[in-house]
């Protein structure tokens, strides 16, 4: 039999979980307006995900430096299916709110696969490395949102069942070929939550890891300010379903799967993590400031590009130079701890972004989506002091 690489088995991992999130994300505004949900509880409907996710996956990113990576992998994929097949059957949105919780609670796989990554790669590759989870992540949102989009004509709870089916795929492909990365011998004898404080970095690095985790959390507030809003954005102002949004989302996709996949360990090699950084936070914040004032469908799609590029030149710089501040014993709990931050930003990026969008809607109907996207770009000018400090 021939030996498979852990990194591709990894790859695929990651690409079919993010297959299943592309999947719902474009779909789950809409479909939860069925239910009567408002801007503001819609944007709560996504925050709550991630305010599971931000309690559990330090504890996750612990448990994987206790046990190892694969188990922990495994049942976080179990998790995620769970909640898509309750998101289909569920009908009031309490029960949506319900499937949310479960599939945050256990979805703590992107901060393990990161740590996975970290376990086989040396520090200088990490950085190049983790781009392959950022591809992953753009491909997935190429074929997620297509497929969602598709089988949203079928029936409207149909794309949250072929989610859940591929998380179940996915479970079983990670149980059969995924060999664990972390031998015994480097594994923690103790479990206790995780913290920074735990980390016992020396003060340059402490700062770094910091300014790191600052820069990490106020992107990701940003960028799922936008994602959050954009299906109710174009819906608003250029009529789009969730067919045509879902291949926006395809279209951000594929431009981050480029940027992550392969242009982005050639940039790096002739420049650096930080320099990426800067011009993928600047190009956000220009992005996010542009984005109101399109009128025309190819304007909404040059902006849209801009702004995928940009987000993948961010991701994974910053979780290697998070990565690259600690030593190999750590790498979960770090990882664990960037995805916290990410997850807090997913809970207040959802709601902020649905509080403001209700405030365009009722306010400023000639520019709907001003107000959160300009605030989003205003928390990107803090995030930019912060990359700089790096």
């Amino acid at each position: 039999m021939t030996r498979r690489s852990p990194l591709a088995i990894i790859f695929g991992v990651v690409f079919i979980d993010l297959v299943g999130f592309g999947i719902v994300i474009p779909i789950l505004p809409l479909y939860a307006e069925r239910f009567g949900a408002s801007p503001v509880v819609i944007g709560w409907l996504l925050g709550i995900y991630s305010a599971m996710q931000m309690l559990c996956a330090p504890l996750l990113g612990r448990l994987s430096d206790r046990i190892g990576r694969r188990p922990v992998l495994l049942v976080s994929v179990l998790g995620t299916a769970a909640g898509f097949f309750l998101m289909g059957t569920a009908n009031t949105l309490t029960l949506l709110f319900v499937a949310r919780v479960i599939d945050g609670a256990t979805g703590g796989n992107l901060s393990t696969a990161l740590a996975y990554i970290a376990d086989v790669t040396p520090p200088e590759e990490r950085s190049k490395r983790m781009g392959l989870v950022g591809a992953a992540f753009g491909l997935g949102f190429i074929v997620g949102p297509a497929l969602g989009g598709i089988f949203s004509h079928v029936a409207p709870q149909a794309p949250f069942f072929v989610a859940g089916a591929l998380a179940l795929l996915n479970a079983a492909a990670l149980a059969a070929w995924l060999p664990e990365s972390l031998p015994p011998e480097r594994r923690v004898r103790t479990f206790h939550v995780a913290g920074a404080r735990s980390l016992d970095l020396a003060p340059p690095a402490r700062r770094r890891l910091a300014c790191t985790l600052g820069a990490y959390f106020l992107t990701t507030v940003a960028f799922s300010l936008l994602t959050a809003t954009y299906p109710l954005f174009t819906n608003r102002r250029f009529g789009y379903g969730p067919s045509e949004n879902g291949y926006l989302f395809a279209t951000q996709g594929f431009l981050a799967a480029i940027v992550q996949g392969g242009l982005l360990g050639w940039l790096i090699r002739h420049s650096s993590d930080k320099t990426m950084t800067v011009v993928g936070v600047v190009g956000l914040g220009v992005g996010l400031v542009i984005l109101p004032f399109n009128g025309t469908a190819a304007a909404l799609l040059a902006t849209t590009a801009a702004l995928a590029v940009s987000h993948g030149l961010v991701a994974s710089t910053l979780n290697g130079l998070a990565s690259r501040t600690v030593g190999a014993a750590v790498q979960g709990r770090v990882m664990g701890l960037m995805q916290s931050a990410a997850s807090l930003a997913r809970i207040v990026g959802p709601v902020l972004g649905g509080w403001l969008l209700h405030h365009d809607a009722v306010t400023l109907a000639a520019h709907f989506g001003q107000t959160p996207y300009w605030a989003g770009a205003g928390l990107l000018l803090a995030a930019l002091a912060l990359a700089l400090a790096l």
